[in-house]
């Protein structure tokens, strides 16, 4: 791997691109923090897509991407004078040196637990007006379940063991049957993001990842159901007018090939 110097002489070669850039290509010249935010986010999720799927060469590759993105956002930035690249680094280590005292002062936190406590007690100090506040707004529903109950969990708010979380999943289960055979679509509504509030509560007592275990899930239906579809062209029949049996007995067949 690259020394330290190689490594900021690559950063600086990309800065000097990102000049370049914004300088001399129309496309570049055009962008805004808002024309490039969905774009970023676009980014994040193949980066996402590339860790799953466990390849390094594409990881490079989508890191390099995103911190296109980080180096855009900054010169954007410093072209209207509000920060630059320098205060974003020197912003990030103040605040990494604060929050860990552990190593930078004289606070001991020997276990992980600690850690996160003492991080989020020091976001409080700085004056967030709640320990939700960091939560973003606009992330996916699961994901976002799982940050508030993580943050909850690190000033105290948690259940004491999952035997309790598993009973709270069958109290909202029984909530959900209850209006649903009262036939009230609001009430359902509320009751079934309940069921779901608290199974994702489940999950993260069995140190699951709910995001990434329904992804996988999603992705074996989605790779089942592309072989079932393939067997039955085999088969010279069409898709739409087999019935839900015969369906059933291809779908049989994939996950019997699958477990061999």
């Amino acid at each position: 791997m690259n020394n330290r110097a190689n490594q900021l002489k690559a950063f600086e070669r990309l800065l000097d691109i990102m000049d370049d850039l914004r300088e001399k290509c129309p496309w570049d010249q055009k962008q805004t923090f808002q024309s490039l935010k969905h774009l970023t986010i676009e980014e994040v999720y193949e980066l996402n897509d590339a860790i799953s799927e466990n390849n390094p060469t594409e990881i490079k590759k989508e890191i390099g991407d995103l911190l296109l993105h980080l180096v855009f956002y900054a010169k954007i930035g410093s072209e209207t004078q509000l920060f630059d690249i320098e205060d974003v680094c020197n912003t990030l280590c103040e605040k990494l040196i604060y929050r860990h005292p552990h190593i930078y002062g004289n606070v001991e936190a020997n276990d992980e637990k600690t850690v996160k406590e003492n991080w989020e007690k020091l976001k409080l100090k700085e004056g967030n007006k709640s320990v939700l506040s960091g939560v973003p707004k606009s992330l996916p529903a699961i994901v976002k379940a799982y940050r508030i109950q993580d943050k909850v969990k690190g000033v105290g708010f948690d259940w004491d063991n999952k035997e309790d979380v598993w009973k709270k999943v069958e109290e909202e289960l029984d909530e959900f049957k209850f209006e649903v055979s009262s036939n009230n679509f609001e009430k359902q509504e509320q009751e079934f993001g309940d069921v779901l509030f608290a199974l994702i509560n489940y999950a993260r007592f069995c140190d699951i990842d709910p995001e990434e275990a329904l992804n996988k899930t999603n992705n074996k239906f989605i790779n089942r159901f592309t072989k079932m579809e393939d067997l039955i062209k085999k088969d010279s029949k069409q898709l739409g007018n087999l019935s839900l049996n015969e369906l059933d007995v291809y779908w049989d067949i994939v996950k019997k090939l699958e477990k061999k």
